[in-house]
């Protein structure tokens, strides 16, 4: 027997994006593991994607791999198989009539980061340009009030630190990530082998806080508070960089006098962090060189632009931005910090008439208006397990007079409410490229088998189905090489593919990457903007305020569902070990919580609010701050006996920016039973 190993790389949501080795017999895939170069992942990936790479991704029987049309009612769970011509000839009859009649826009298409694979990700999104369809835009159901902000301070959300120039920092800051879920390798080697001091700002106690140096532990809403209680230490204890702040900053003398009032014992009463804590980590910080990593479940409150906003401030006033050991990091995109122009990918030219896009805030209002949505389709994203008011999404979902397609390597909860099912190819089954979004660094993704059955990739289904509603447009029907050597040209590197694939991932640069350093940032003046005249435009205020939010009444407590270590997102929920260790979904609370209600562990509790019910066995931990209800997302609705997930009690609450997600600032109420 022939047996063989090839690179390619992990182009989960994650951001780790970890190098692969496939290891072959005869043609056929093996064993998934990792590669010993990669200088992230050293030769291991993650435990949920060594599980579910060698489980469902590899196994044909639990794989899509032929089209399917419903049989039967909406979500009955009647299909059958279909072949690729009936498939794409019922798609076209159905999808063809309205764009001949000008209604492209009542076609909704939902994606997100189902593969963050360059092409795969992006490609599809050229058909739907050309058809006009309205898209749901794909970071409201994640990152976008973050990005707004960051945005008008930095002029940028997708441009943060190289983080190999962590051996020059005498600080680290993670504030709202948590990589122990959702970047293992750098929990494992990035945090514990940095030169620095690690504080981690997070409500929960999660095994990155506390494998930190320093773990602040926030009330849930309050971090602009913290943020500005920071300030006022660094400006007390003359830690500003009034060089950076007259040369490259704007605003700050309107920002200032809302800084006086803002004092460590102050933030102690609004944060519940103790003052001579605030005061440590603003010096650490202060003094720098710092890094400050910020988390995607940061801005998921309600108050989680102005945030953003503020916590922004720290680099800005103390000048811990643009020198080697320091930055912020949100996210690195591929284009900001590699140079590829994932517009074209997207071919944004194609659209002829302007189709603004829709929240997933706003998604089931849509889908119930029949005249604003007549076809929906959805790839790369599994919106009955992820998006709020589960219920009454699967409500609209069951219209009768709604088409709707799904593209999906599984059976989905989402493809289970589909007329017709499109079977997708694995990541393991086509050639691509994948860029971290936070290492600096370009992966090979790289076909190691074909696809089960007629399984096909994004990009050729959707070729497919140009080719049937008769456009002709070239950029329908590139092929995947020449996008993949032209994303590599632009790069710089000096690389074709072939070589990439030999080695697998490459830095962008031999040494640290520090980015910044000219001190030309993007805004319209050229500098930070503390004071910001685009947001004032759009209705915020000019500069950040130190807010809080509310807390709780009448009971309630705020539900915090953060990433699990098991599941990617609701990737790999569907695999049975990891459905085996994700378990049923259980709610913690913190002893002295349970205790003041009259709670014990095991107990049967019932949370409720104006989105749904669940009731979950409790679970005691002092991990979880008073006041906070923990709950994990990745499960499968119908995966679990309560055919639910924790989104069933997301109630689509919005940010203050950007129509986002703000579901950390959900409240329930519980009731023993």
């Amino acid at each position: 027997m022939a047996r063989d190993r090839i690179k390619t790389t992990c182009p989960r949501d994650c951001y780790d994006a970890c190098g692969i080795e496939v290891e072959r017999e005869d043609g056929n895939i093996r064993r998934v593991l990792g590669d010993k170069d990669h200088a992230v992942g050293r030769g291991t990936l993650c435990a949920k994607c060594a599980i579910a790479y060698n489980g469902v991704w590899i196994d044909p029987e639990a794989r899509l791999t032929s089209p399917l049309r419903r049989t039967g009612p909406k979500g009955g769970g009647g299909f059958e198989a279909i072949t690729w011509e009936a498939a794409l000839d019922e798609i076209v009859d159905r999808l063809g009539p309205l764009y001949e009649a000008d209604q492209g826009n009542t076609i909704l298409t939902g994606h997100y980061t189902g593969t963050c694979s360059a092409i795969a990700n992006g490609f599809p999104m050229r058909f739907f340009n050309r058809i006009g369809a309205t898209e749901i835009e794909p970071d409201s159901i994640c990152n976008l009030a973050g990005h707004m902000a960051l945005d008008y301070v930095l002029g940028t959300g997708a441009q943060g630190f190289d983080p190999r120039t962590v051996r020059d920092s005498k600080c680290i800051v993670v504030w709202g990530a948590n990589p122990s879920a959702a970047a293992p390798h750098a929990h494992r080697h990035w945090l514990p082998e940095s030169p620095g001091t690690v504080v981690v700002i997070d409500p929960i106690r999660t095994p990155t806080a506390a494998a930190a140096d320093i773990h602040l532990q926030p009330r849930p809403g309050s971090d602009a508070a913290l943020a500005f209680a920071m300030l006022h230490v660094i400006r007390r204890d003359d830690l500003l960089d009034r060089d950076f702040l007259a040369s490259h900053t704007v605003g700050f003398e309107e920002l200032a006098p809302s800084l006086d009032a803002c004092t460590p014992e102050w933030g102690e009463a609004e944060c519940g962090v103790p003052a001579g804590e605030i005061e440590r980590v603003a010096r650490l910080y202060g003094e720098g060189p710092s890094l400050l990593w910020l988390g995607q479940g940061l801005q998921r409150q309600s108050l989680g632009g102005n945030i953003f906003r503020a916590v922004a401030l720290l680099p800005a006033l103390s000048g811990n931005i643009g020198k080697p050991g320091a930055g912020i990091c949100f996210l690195n995109g591929k284009g900001p910090t590699r140079g590829m122009d994932m517009g074209a990918i997207q071919g944004g030219h194609l659209r002829e008439a302007v189709a603004a896009p829709i929240s997933h805030m706003d998604l089931i209002e849509v889908l119930g208006d029949a005249d604003r949505a007549k076809a929906l389709v959805l790839w790369n994203i599994n919106i009955m397990a992820s998006n709020p008011r589960q219920r009454e999404l699967r409500q609209v979902l069951r219209r009768d007079d709604l088409f709707t397609v799904v593209v999906d390597p599984f059976m989905t909860d989402s493809a289970d409410e589909a007329d017709i099912v499109l079977p997708a190819a694995s990541f393991l089954e086509f050639d691509d490229l994948v860029g971290s979004y936070f290492h600096l660094s370009v992966g090979a993704q790289t076909k190691a088998a074909p696809p089960p059955g007629d399984a096909l990739p994004n990009q050729e289904i959707f070729r497919r189905l140009a080719r049937r509603m008769g456009f002709t447009e070239p950029e329908l029907f590139e092929d995947y090489r020449s996008m993949i050597d032209k994303l590599l040209d632009e790069t710089g590197l000096g690389i074709d593919f072939e070589e990439l694939k030999t080695r697998g991932t490459v830095d962008i640069s031999p040494d640290p990457v520090v980015l910044f350093a000219d001190r030309a940032f993007p805004p319209p003046s050229g500098k930070i903007e503390i004071a910001s005249d685009r947001a004032e435009a759009a209705g915020h205020p000019r500069v950040p305020a130190p807010t809080v939010e509310a807390m709780p009444e009448d009971g309630k407590l705020r539900l915090l569902s953060p990433a699990s270590p098991w599941a990617m997102n609701s990737s790999y929920a569907n695999e049975a070990k990891i459905q085996e260790r994700l378990g049923e979904p259980t709610l913690l609370l913190h002893p002295s919580e349970a205790t003041a209600r009259g709670l014990t562990a095991g107990q049967a509790i019932r949370l409720r609010n104006e989105a749904g019910e669940l009731t979950l066995p409790l679970g005691l931990d002092d991990m979880v701050p008073p006041g906070v209800a923990y709950c994990p997302k990745g499960h499968w609705p119908k995966a679990v006996a309560l055919g639910a997930n924790i989104n069933a009690l997301n109630t689509g609450d919005r940010t203050d920016m950007g129509d986002s997600t703000a579901v950390h600032s959900t409240e329930v109420e519980l009731t023993g039973l």
